[in-house]
């Protein structure tokens, strides 16, 4: 199992997320990740640029989940959860 950080960002993107009726797709992420944050489907995107070293889910055709995994420590930190157009 790996152990899961959000980001303050990601916290506030949960409460937003909850209010959109976006939690349970979002959980179905989380709990993916929990167990294996390379397991595909749903695809993942290794993220490149500014974002290099990350990667992204989508929750729906507006909302990702963006992550960073910290193998050494078998965790993966969660850093949004929310569109990137905003």
């Amino acid at each position: 199992m790996w152990a899961l950080v959000f980001a303050y960002r990601a916290q506030k993107d949960a409460v937003k997320l909850a209010r959109a009726g976006l939690k349970p797709q979002a959980q179905k992420l989380l709990d993916l990740l929990r167990v294996n944050p390379w397991k595909t489907p749903p695809t993942l995107e290794k993220l490149h640029g500014d974002l290099a070293g990350l990667y992204s889910r989508r929750i729906n055709r507006q909302h990702r989940l963006v992550y960073e995994v910290l193998e050494a420590e078998r965790t993966v930190k969660v850093l949004a959860m929310w569109t990137h157009y905003e």
